[in-house]
């Protein structure tokens, strides 16, 4: 069988979660016995990102021939006229939490469903919710597919402590820290979650810091906040450094997916403060509605502070992350893509 994986996402500057799937979902391939023949599809023409995507809205350019089955990891896919279409929709956060995407965002995202479903194109999701949500906004069940898992958390290297180190240094965070990762944009509810800080940081064992990994997105930037520090983005063996020296994580978005951010923590022995019902965690962590700012404080001050709490969800998360390897979620692609095919 040969795959036409879409891998123009990698191109981006910042590749975001679509990118750490692909990468994922490729480490996971190259680990089965018996893989598929996966070509990566970029751009051929080396058309700049924003003028590629349109060119595959209005169908100028198509995936090639050749290929018994084309993947693409986003919304933003080319027609394939000649071999079966999947493609993966991780949320309809566009439809759950409009506010938090801007109106050319919201509109691209629903014409880019509605172009999916009409060339009949496989969606594949992470969870039952999702898979319901889109037959709502119009995709018949049968072209809906839950792929269990979608998604590991085994990508990030070994961890880079000493690298981890300089950027707290740099940050001036010396000693316990509490955690959050995720691009800086308004459905990820950073403001929410500081607010909670804010109120948890006197009852902590002692002031530690909130520190924020992740590149900006968009929307109003976060105001400076007492004891709250700012990294940007890291490579990756420095996130697994910051993950594995923090007390708990906390990944806390209005509307999520998946969420790989807590499982990433889970992997690396912190324990995660969550939304409640994300998909990722499935009970391994402290759960909280992120619109509740008395409740996601005091479940920091869990987290960070109840020694005993926090060993038990060290030990559910790490238990969590062992079901989420990118091998186990290649092999669930490769069984939808062979039937398929």
């Amino acid at each position: 069988m040969r795959v036409l994986l879409v891998a123009q996402q990698l191109r981006r500057a910042a590749p975001g979660g679509i990118g750490t799937y692909l990468r994922g979902l490729v480490q996971g391939l190259e680990a089965l016995d018996d893989p598929p023949e996966v070509t990566l599809f970029g751009d051929r023409h080396a058309l700049p990102g924003p003028l590629l995507t349109r060119a595959w809205d209005r169908g100028v350019l198509r995936a090639p021939r050749g290929f018994d089955l084309v993947h693409s990891p986003a919304l933003a896919t080319p027609a394939s006229p000649h071999a079966p279409l999947v493609v993966a929709v991780h949320d309809v956060a566009w439809r759950r939490v409009p506010e938090s995407f801007p109106p050319r965002g919201r509109r691209w995202h629903e014409a880019a469903l509605r172009r999916a479903v009409k060339r009949r194109a496989l969606l594949v999701t992470p969870s039952d919710e999702t898979a319901d949500e889109l037959v709502d906004a119009g995709a018949h069940p049968s072209a809906v597919h839950v792929l269990d898992p979608m998604y590991g958390c085994d990508h990030l290297p070994p961890a880079d402590t000493e690298g981890a180190a300089a950027v707290l240094a740099r940050c001036q965070v010396r000693g316990p820290y509490l955690l959050t990762v995720g691009t800086l944009e308004p459905r990820k509810n950073l403001p929410g979650l500081v607010q909670a800080f804010l109120r948890a940081r006197p009852s902590l064992p002692e002031p530690w810091p909130l520190v924020v990994v992740g590149p900006a997105g968009w929307g109003d930037g976060l105001e400076p906040a007492p004891g709250v520090v700012f990294t940007g983005p890291v490579p990756a063996p420095v996130l697994a450094g910051l993950y594995a020296g923090a007390r708990c994580t906390a990944y806390v978005p209005l509307y999520e997916g998946f969420g790989l951010p807590a499982v990433e923590s889970m992997a690396a022995c912190a324990p995660v403060v969550a939304s409640t019902g994300l998909p990722s965690v499935a009970g391994a962590a402290l759960e909280v509605d992120p619109t509740d700012v008395g409740a996601l404080a005091q479940a920091l001050v869990v987290a960070a502070g109840d020694d005993r709490r926090r060993a038990e969800l060290v030990t559910a998360g790490l238990l969590r992350a062992a079901d989420l390897t990118w091998a186990a979620a290649a092999r669930r692609h490769v069984e939808l893509w062979e039937r398929l095919a």
